[in-house]
């Protein structure tokens, strides 16, 4: 099983999907979205890591980043236990799974290269101009890219002129 415990069985797949548009477009979850937006942009070096909230290395993954952002103590948290992340986090259950989905399963490390093979075949195998997989040199700061993308994505535009008037003094 993962770390976010998504399953391809997709029983209840509507209502999950809902359960995690709601949490992201509430008041809550834009705080954290715009809290993990400026902890990712503060990072000196722009790389996450996947299954692990912080590796032995100091590397962070997307929830990561920002429990380190708040100060938090990630050492005692099973980044195992989705609901134990949720309550230390303060978000939902929903948001925190997604994250960690889209943080450790959904972003490739590589692409696919067509090739040319030269030369005699295999009698079997004529096949010329195959596909093959090409890693990306740097995967952590791939899979910040895409996190910080999506991050940037889900933020809406008038919850954040909200905050911002709210952070400015009355004329």
């Amino acid at each position: 099983m993962s770390r976010s415990g998504y399953n391809d069985e997709g029983e209840g797949i509507n209502l999950w999907r809902g359960a995690v548009r709601s949490a992201l477009r509430g008041k809550r979850g834009q705080a954290a979205l715009q809290a993990l937006a400026e902890a990712m942009d503060a990072m000196p070096v722009k790389a996450l890591a996947a299954h692990s909230l912080v590796t032995a290395d100091g590397e962070f993954c997307t929830l990561g980043v920002l429990g380190q952002s708040r100060g938090m103590d990630m050492s005692q948290i099973d980044p195992e236990d989705w609901t134990a992340v949720a309550k230390a986090f303060g978000l939902s259950e929903a948001m925190v799974r997604e994250i960690v989905y889209l943080n450790d399963e959904h972003y490739t490390p590589y692409d696919y290269q067509q090739v040319e093979i030269c030369g005699p075949l295999r009698p079997y195998r004529d096949e010329r101009h195959p596909w093959r997989r090409v890693y990306h040199s740097d995967p952590g700061g791939g899979r910040w890219q895409h996190m910080r993308k999506w991050v940037s994505e889900q933020l809406d535009p008038a919850a954040q002129r909200a905050q911002q008037r709210e952070g400015q003094p009355n004329a």
